[in-house]
């Protein structure tokens, strides 16, 4: 349920910043799609196609942080934390070539990307006006969707997709196929970029028309499946290049509003945790462990404490009735680990654990201003509530200059290289978390870490990693990406099946939870409807760069 109301969340949140943009008439209460092909309005299809995409991107992202304790998964069995329904909307918002899909749209957005894409090369054919810029947008957020659904569901529809009259029941294409018709429709879109196309009134909410940073985009994303599949020759020669998300201003992301009504715009995880009724959600007690031994400077931005204390952590007295694990004792393969009460009034829940909710609202651990523009952790210990800290007016991460750094650090051959790529990315990373700190105009900033001490923490770990040697080296490279993938975890899952890395995580809350997933199931409503479709039986099938032994021996974590 809390992943439903997430995903309607975001398109509301979506649809609000639509209504609000003073350039371009942007009341969707009658759909553009409603009208033929040739006679939507184009600006109102690259709307939709934007939503869609960033609706998509929240929901993958939340999965892919789940599954390597980034976030907090609730589901001590991996099958059946992620049933055959799980990618059902993603899939829709993709694929779906009919008006409504009233679980995650409302009548403001219809039809999937691949139809409004079709759409706008249609209206552009038969125009005097270039949609280019349209088109071109669609193509790329088009193609970076099919090579993550890949990523996720090994297959996906592409050969036969867009086309209902003649292929009613399309096939799946194998991944490989995919990524290659994905990389083609980036090519179709840089060549459009590259004639600097106007907007034609449409809006950009990414990058507003600028068509170089488009450009830069494109080859991040080529990036993206390069070191997914280990292709060093196409990313080194794009990383000689230089034209790429290399600086934080140039960072993919989407801006979330601060509006509490008609309908809400703020980040989903705000929405959930600054409520009147206290916090929803739940950090993860790996993630905030390892960066509170480490004193990471980013932990005060990342999570809002209610409390100074944790019950059942060191010199505190359990308390049963709001967590309930701190009177249990660890089981043995928890043995080293946090199980359940990290210090300093760090409360969350540890990876698996499905325990009932109890009244602990105004005492777990919230979502900090970063990315979700929560209340900044100055040691105030008060609640959370509505309107407090940034407000809601956070980001949805998605590729950060930060996360490239760290590809290049994967794909560096060398100790020395790998330690220069990690300080790259780790002083990007913070730097870029610590700017967030003014949304919370309230918050005493006087406890923020201070330029000293952000330099000696990158000096440290860069020097631990250089002194380390083997697994205990990749294990810091790793924790590190980890924790700057805070909001933003589709990547982790990728690496994590593609290395392995890190090993330090945390173990299941069940013993024997099943194998890690390799792939997700196919979506239960394309395998009702498609005949052509047969559904997985677990989720041990391994996609065609994953090239690791089965489980449950890998990842070894788990």
């Amino acid at each position: 349920m809390k992943k439903i109301i997430k995903y309607i969340t975001v398109v509301f949140t979506a649809g609000v910043l639509l209504n609000s943009c003073e350039t371009t008439d942007l009341d969707l209460r009658t759909s553009p799609n409603d009208l033929a092909a040739d006679q939507a309005d184009p600006n109102l299809l690259l709307n939709s196609i934007q939503l869609a995409y960033v609706a998509n991107m929240y929901t993958i992202n939340d999965i892919g942080s789940e599954l390597t304790r980034i976030d907090y998964m609730n589901g001590r069995n991996y099958f059946n934390t992620y049933p055959g329904d799980t990618f059902d909307d993603i899939w829709e918002r993709l694929y779906s070539s009919t008006d409504g899909n009233d679980d995650v749209f409302t009548n403001d957005v219809d039809l999937g990307i691949f139809p409004n894409v079709d759409n706008l090369k249609t209206i552009d054919a038969s125009s005097d006006t270039d949609y280019s810029f349209h088109i071109a947008v669609g193509q790329t957020l088009k193609a970076h969707m099919l090579l993550l659904v890949t990523d996720y569901l090994g297959k996906a529809t592409l050969s036969q997709a867009g086309n209902p009259v003649e292929f009613p029941a399309p096939m799946l294409d194998d991944g490989e196929d995919v990524y290659t018709g994905a990389l083609a429709l980036l090519t179709e879109a840089e060549a459009l970029f590259a004639a600097d196309p106007a907007t034609q009134g449409g809006e950009d909410f990414f990058y507003g028309g600028d068509t170089e940073n488009w450009i830069k985009l494109i080859n991040t994303i080529r990036l993206k499946a390069a070191v997914t599949t280990g292709d060093s020759s196409t990313f080194s020669s794009i990383i000689a290049g230089g034209d790429y998300i290399a600086e934080t201003a140039d960072d993919f992301q989407w801006q979330y509003g601060t509006r509490e009504l008609q309908p809400d715009t703020r980040h989903p995880d705000y929405n959930d945790d600054y409520t009147s009724s206290g916090a929803n959600l739940y950090q993860n007690n790996w993630l905030m462990n390892n960066m509170l031994k480490r004193e990471d400077p980013r932990i005060r931005y990342y999570f809002y404490r209610q409390e100074a204390e944790t019950p059942g952590a060191e010199g505190v007295a359990p308390n049963e009735e709001l967590l309930a694990c701190s009177l249990a004792t660890p089981p043995v393969h928890y043995d080293g680990f946090v199980y359940c009460s990290v210090d300093d009034g760090y409360w969350g829940r540890s990876h698996g654990n499905n325990e009932g909710g109890p009244p602990d609202g105004f005492q777990k651990t919230a979502a900090g201003v970063y990315p979700a523009a929560g209340r900044f952790d100055d040691n105030s210990f008060d609640v959370v509530g509505l309107g407090l800290g940034g407000g809601g007016g956070g980001i949805e991460p998605i590729i950060l200059a930060s996360y490239v750094d760290f590809w290049q650090a994967e794909m560096a051959t060398s100790a020395a290289e790998k330690a220069t790529f990690l300080e790259s990315a780790m002083t990007k990373s913070i730097a870029k978390v610590q700017s967030f700190g003014s949304l919370d105009s309230n918050a005493d900033l006087s406890v923020a870490p201070t330029e000293t001490e952000v330099t000696t923490y990158i000096d440290d770990t860069v020097a631990d990693y250089l002194a380390a040697t083997g697994d205990d080296q990749t294990n810091i490279l790793s924790e590190q990406y980890w924790i700057a993938l805070y909001g933003g975890g589709v990547e982790a899952f990728n690496y994590y099946r593609r290395t392995g890395f890190p090993t330090t995580l945390a173990p299941n809350w069940e013993l024997n939870p099943g194998s890690f997933p390799r792939s997700f199931l196919y979506p239960q409503t394309e395998v009702i409807t498609n005949p052509n479709v047969s559904q997985k039986s677990d989720l041990s099938t391994q996609v065609f760069w994953d090239t690791n032994p089965a489980g449950p021996a890998f990842p070894s974590a788990n």
